[in-house]
């Protein structure tokens, strides 16, 4: 077992609490609702929380556009494959448009069961039903039910890690002898 060279860092400390969480590296989604004000957000803190019943979560801080949005029961994820960086960022931009605008220029379709955007060229869909919502201190946790999903050709994910969009590297080729 490895000494710890200095103390552990106290919890107050906003950016060592930052620096810490981003060496999990997470996929990135965006994650959309329908209706008459459509809106979408990106999204990495997201997964599978069970297979019986299908079950998903996803956290919105208390802040964003999204929480409000949420309260409309059913949204939509898709799960962004690597050449989707730019598809990311626009999401995550506090400045873009709202309302349909936002997505301008966003290949979607619509989710036939949630009537969510889906963003066009993911490697997957899901569209569920919010079943629950749980505190999450400056963030609420919504646990969704899966109404379906869509699995699309292969593909890599965009990977968020240390605060930076990222790639999988390409497996190198075992060296024979």
């Amino acid at each position: 077992m490895t000494e710890r060279p200095d103390p552990p860092t106290l919890l107050g400390d906003r950016k060592q609490m930052r620096r810490t969480f981003g060496t999990f590296a997470t996929g990135v989604t965006v994650v959309t609702v329908g209706g008459a004000a459509p809106h979408a957000m990106t999204a990495n803190a997201f997964t599978s929380v069970s297979l019986d019943p299908p079950l998903v979560l996803v956290c919105v801080g208390h802040d964003a556009v999204m929480h409000d949005c949420m309260a409309a029961g059913r949204f939509g994820v898709s799960v962004l494959s690597d050449g989707q960086e730019a598809v990311a960022r626009h999401f995550a931009d506090r400045g873009r448009p709202l309302g349909a605008a936002q997505f301008s220029g966003v290949g979607c379709r619509t989710g036939p069961l949630t009537g969510a955007p889906l963003i066009e060229g993911a490697l997957a869909h899901i569209e569920c039903e919010v079943q629950r919502r749980c505190d999450g201190g400056d963030h609420t946790i919504f646990i969704g039910r899966l109404l379906g999903m869509d699995l699309f050709a292969n593909g890599d994910p965009l990977l968020f890690y240390r605060g930076r969009f990222r790639l999988l590297e390409p497996e190198r080729s075992e060296v024979k002898a």
